[in-house]
């Protein structure tokens, strides 16, 4: 699932981020792309804004062209575009179609199938994966703003995305925090008020980051510049 309702203002763009051009290609195929290259993922999920119905189709004829791609339209919150992305594979999940669920953030072009590969094979074995990085940077402060301590830096990751989880326990959980009108800061947050799975720590890919300021676009597309097959992709795309 790959979720691209979001406006994005902070990158100063007048359009929808995800479909800013990035190595003469738009930001989500990327994601979409790396995502079609793996072969356990069966269904590929496009979660955008109705009001960006133009973009989605031009990106799916002309980028993403011979990759099955289902769309769906998204809520007013993150939470609510990943319950009706759920509700729209709830059929497939009930019948064990459908075992795992990979979310991940449209905004984030540089995620490779290596990544999503591990995410996937890790949130089978025990339930729940989320990619990071060691916070290595991050202290603790107090409500005063004074500095206490640094923190161990082995307890504290940076989370990415794709985040993994197993399907059924998943769509429950999102199901009762709909109910019970539970708000989450991310997947994650929603699966340890809902559910028992464990989550396991994959670790993360630091060109995995996410297109936040116009200048996180000029370190992508030097990213790629140094990848010949990621550039060749997006001539032939």
């Amino acid at each position: 699932m790959v979720l691209a309702s979001g406006a994005g203002t902070r990158v100063g763009a007048a359009l929808n981020k995800v479909y800013l051009p990035l190595a003469g290609r738009r930001l989500v195929s990327w994601s979409l792309t790396a995502f079609a290259r793996v072969p356990d993922v069966g269904v590929l999920v496009l979660v955008a804004r109705p009001q960006d119905d133009e973009l989605v189709a031009s990106v799916l004829e002309r980028e993403v062209d011979g990759v099955e791609v289902e769309v769906v339209h998204g809520g007013e919150t993150r939470q609510d575009s990943e319950l009706r992305a759920l509700r729209h594979l709830a059929g497939r999940i009930d019948d064990g179609a459908i075992d795992t669920v990979l979310l991940h953030d449209g905004a984030r072009p540089l995620v490779s199938p290596a990544l999503i590969t591990d995410v996937l094979r890790a949130a089978r074995e025990h339930g729940g994966a989320i990619p990071g990085l060691p916070a290595e940077d991050i202290v603790a402060v107090g409500d005063d703003g004074v500095v206490l301590a640094e923190q161990d830096s082995a307890t504290l990751v940076r989370a990415q995305t794709p985040q993994g989880f197993r399907a059924a326990p998943l769509l429950a959980a999102y199901e009762q925090a709909a109910r019970e009108r539970f708000l989450g800061t991310d997947t994650a947050s929603c699966m340890e008020r809902y559910s028992g799975l464990p989550v396991h720590w994959v670790r993360g890919e630091q060109r995995n980051f996410k297109i936040t300021y116009p200048h996180d676009l000029v370190v992508a597309e030097q990213v790629l510049a140094t990848e010949p097959s990621r550039a060749g992709a997006a001539r032939d795309g």
